[in-house]
């Protein structure tokens, strides 16, 4: 029995809780990891003052973008690849690798070479002030010329991850992780490159991820990604689409999203865009912790629904929001009562502090809804319901949060912009819950045609 069909066999079959909680860990070390130099960047660059750590959240949109390329060819051919697996089909899933890498790496390279041409209009377009707007270059410069690898990074990452890989994709994204916060101190401060230097040392980062992660496809039982194997034919284009275009309207209305913030913010000053700025890092370190075990719950979704065990793929959505509602809440208790506290671990201006601790408090108490809305997009995702998994996307980040950033702070000055992403939890949350009862009765209704 070859290494392809263990694996088959143990996501199909081996007990659901231990499973899921080993598949977790790495995931979510690997997602707590990336957070924590993201988090770096801010805390090693807020200390040359608030326009410099203003660029930093203002070029947080970039790498949501970044994010976004990788992330829609990851998940769009990952998605694919675990259905195959689970169909006994390695060969379609091979092809599929190679198509999503190799496209990755290509659009990824076109859209960083616009960037920089366009690198202070970009900036401008994206939050900067004029007093942010020279740290945002320097920044934004050594982001875009790494963007390629930054992006097939993440494809890679998820391509081994919807393979039940996660211990192979954990060591690509921690060592690179690892290395980032290494490399920040000695860029920004031993070099004296300031905000360059932070971001020189994630372009290096990033790009030693993606060899690790490269060389991660040939350990034996993946699905290796191999030049013979890309032939990308209009099937595999749309499978990529219909799969990655849930992660592409996610991750760019996130991007969308933090643009409109920033400007919601500006006329507060870069007190105000610094403010929200560390909230959304320090929030997204903890959504990580969800998005960790949605990663562990992905494969074995999509291996049983190619396999058709739906009742295996419902036990595993409501374990994964059951559990990561829990350690949620405990993080949103713990961010409430400490909020001043922990903005002042990236800032001690006081105006700063004071924006930011209100609005993550706001941000806190909606936390334990956020499982509900993750889970529930990656399993829509997961299993090929493109339509509804574009339309929690899109309404989390963008339908829903866009407008209430931009109307908000009108009535309501700048507590609407503190208010604008847990209002849009609250409601995004509740949408969730009529679309996957319909998918699992869809589900029940073909299991029973099926025993039939």
């Amino acid at each position: 029995m070859d290494k392809q069909e263990q694996q088959y066999i143990r996501m199909t079959t081996a007990p659901l809780e231990p499973l899921f909680l080993k598949l977790s860990v790495p995931t979510i070390f690997s997602m707590l990891i990336t957070s924590l130099y993201n988090m770096a960047d801010t805390y090693f660059v807020g200390q040359l003052g608030t326009s410099a750590t203003g660029a930093v959240g203002v070029a947080f949109s970039l790498m949501a973008v970044i994010q976004a390329v990788g992330f829609f060819f990851g998940h769009g051919s990952g998605t694919t690849i675990s259905r195959q697996l689970g169909a006994h089909n390695s060969e379609e899933a091979g092809k599929m690798a190679a198509s999503g890498f190799f496209l990755c790496m290509a659009v990824s390279a076109a859209i960083g070479a616009i960037c920089l041409i366009f690198i202070d209009p970009l900036a401008i377009a994206l939050g900067s002030t004029e007093t942010i707007l020279p740290y945002a270059r320097e920044y934004m410069f050594y982001i875009l010329i790494a963007m390629p690898f930054m992006s097939s990074a993440l494809t890679l990452n998820n391509q081994l991850r919807f393979q039940g890989y996660t211990s192979y994709a954990m060591v690509g994204i921690v060592s690179g992780g690892i290395l980032n916060i290494v490399l920040d101190p000695i860029f920004i401060y031993a070099l004296d490159m300031g905000v360059s230097g932070a971001a020189l040392a994630t372009a290096i980062s990033q790009f030693v991820s993606w060899c690790l992660l490269l060389g991660g496809t040939y350990r034996e039982g993946c699905v290796k990604v191999s030049p013979k194997n890309f032939h990308p034919t209009k099937q595999h284009i749309d499978l990529i689409i219909r799969g990655g275009s849930p992660s592409l309207i996610r991750q760019s209305f996130g991007s969308v999203a933090t643009i409109c913030l920033n400007h919601a913010a500006g006329p507060w000053g870069d007190a105000a865009i610094a403010a929200m700025g560390i909230v959304n890092k320090v929030i997204q370190f903890f959504y990580s912790i969800m998005f960790g075990f949605g990663q562990a719950f992905q494969p074995i979704c999509g291996f049983n629904y190619g396999a058709k065990n739906y009742a295996r793929v419902k036990h595993a959505y409501r374990y994964a929001i059951k559990l990561s509602t829990c350690i949620l809440t405990s993080i949103g208790v713990f961010c409430f009562i400490f909020a001043p506290q922990v903005i002042a671990l990236f800032q001690d201006d006081p105006m700063v502090i004071k924006y930011g601790t209100l609005a993550l408090r706001f941000q806190s108490l909606t936390l334990p809804l956020v499982p509900k809305i993750g889970m529930s997009n990656m399993f829509t995702q997961t299993i090929g319901k493109t339509r509804q998994a574009n339309l929690l996307a899109a309404a989390w980040q963008g339908m829903i949060f866009i407008p209430l950033a931009l109307v908000l702070p009108i009535f309501i000055d700048f507590l609407g912009v503190q208010l604008a992403q847990p209002l849009a939890n609250c409601v995004t949350a509740t949408l969730s819950v009529p679309i996957c009862r319909a998918i699992f009765r869809q589900m029940d209704e073909e299991a029973a045609l099926n025993k039939n």
